[in-house]
């Protein structure tokens, strides 16, 4: 059986403002954002991930202070790049640091607008051999007709 982690939920503060963080400034794909009378949630994904995030007022959300979360991480195969990436689209990244000097030990952290907190780990692997391969991207399965 497997068990895979295909959702972390956010707590953040202002819907609009973390959609348009994590969208244009982090660059996750905006998924859906879904409003009706029992919620109002965003679900967003970062390239190349079988894992999202869930923004909004679930009742499981609710139950989390605004900027709660931290440590949550992300790889990339590029540290450097991906920081100034970042740093380009306004986010406040912190500095590259390397632990290890092997693959895997080269880190540097943002915050998204409530304080909650991201580690980027620099994987060179990743170039060459991504987790998700990129034909198998399809987020939710084979395509859809139309």
């Amino acid at each position: 059986m497997d068990w895979t982690l295909e959702v972390v939920i956010v707590p953040v503060s202002d819907l609009d403002r973390s959609i348009a963080f994590y969208r244009d400034q982090v660059g996750f794909e905006l998924d859906h954002e879904t409003t009706n009378e029992h919620m109002h949630v965003a679900q967003l994904t970062p390239r190349g991930s079988g894992c999202s995030i869930v923004i909004g007022n679930l009742p499981s959300q609710n139950d989390m202070a605004p900027g709660a979360l931290h440590g949550v991480q992300l790889v990339v195969a590029d540290a450097e790049a991906a920081r100034a990436e970042l740093v380009e689209r306004g986010v406040d990244a912190g500095p590259i640091m390397v632990f290890d000097e092997r693959d895997g030990g080269t880190f540097f952290g943002f915050a998204d607008p409530d304080g909650n907190t991201w580690a980027v780990q620099q994987i060179t692997a990743r170039a060459e051999r991504p987790l998700i391969p990129v034909d198998a991207r399809q987020r939710f399965g084979a395509e859809q007709e139309a």
